[in-house]
């Protein structure tokens, strides 16, 4: 019986696209946190560039540590580390460069269907939850609460906060841990193989569904062929996830 579905956001619940002026404005809005701890002669395509390098060779390190830093500790040591910005200085500004990163970087939209299919999980007495890797603290309640679905929602764990990211299985156990679940009654929904499949089966879940989203196909080009994680379902929309767990738990009785 399944009685737990954990969520991924960023691909799973929404959906994210880059743009060039939201880049734009997210690179000025930087600059006018960081001030003069910023080259005077540096220009807006340069910092820019420098942030979207760092943030890489950062994403690249948590992948391969499968550990995820406190919003300071990410800008200080890692994005912004050639600046050399002392940490109570980038303190004040970290977790707004955190949230940006994701809130005015990129366009956000809720997946169709979003509210409808929790709501259906709900009202089978399923428990939700959510599990993402996120360098903002506050970005995932924010645009959960802005799309309206926070009510549904029992409990989320930000990789940022607990120090681990997925395909780590400690940060799911921590997640099922604080909803009350075990892995033989839990089911993981997420876009990634390199990530959320990987993560479901590191952790032993129960079933793990996979959302197709193009747009990772870059992060998942190593996780392709016969010996690659499986999902038990790949699915094209949120609204297929009931009927799903509906008919394994008929399954299984």
């Amino acid at each position: 019986m399944i009685d737990t579905v954990l969520f991924d956001i960023g691909g799973t619940l929404i959906t994210q696209s880059h743009d060039d002026g939201r880049l734009l404005i997210f690179t000025r809005y930087a600059r006018s946190l960081l001030g003069d701890a910023i080259p005077a002669g540096m220009t807006d395509g340069e910092l820019s560039a420098l942030i979207r390098d760092g943030a890489e060779t950062y994403k690249h390190w948590g992948e391969q540590t499968k550990v995820e830093l406190r919003p300071v500790q990410i800008w200080k040591d890692h994005i912004l580390r050639s600046f050399g910005i002392p940490e109570d200085r980038i303190a004040i500004a970290a977790e707004s460069l955190s949230f940006c990163n994701d809130y005015i970087r990129l366009i956000n939209k809720p997946r169709e269907g979003l509210r409808k299919m929790l709501e259906e999980l709900r009202a089978m007495g399923l428990k939700v939850g959510v599990v993402t890797n996120t360098i903002s603290l506050t970005f995932a309640d924010h645009i959960l609460k802005e799309f309206g679905v926070s009510d549904l929602i029992q409990d989320i764990v930000k990789s940022c906060d607990v120090g681990i990211r997925k395909p780590d299985a400690g940060i799911f156990d921590i997640a099922m841990r604080r909803i009350g679940s075990v892995k033989e009654t839990t089911c993981y929904v997420g876009d990634t193989i390199s990530r959320d499949i990987l993560g479901s089966r590191n952790a032993g879940l129960a079933m793990c569904i996979q959302i197709r989203n193009p747009s990772v196909a870059r992060r998942d080009k190593d996780f392709q062929g016969p010996g690659a994680p499986k999902a038990d379902f790949i699915i094209d929309s949120l609204t297929e996830i009931p009927g799903i767990i509906r008919e394994h738990n008929k399954a299984v009785r």
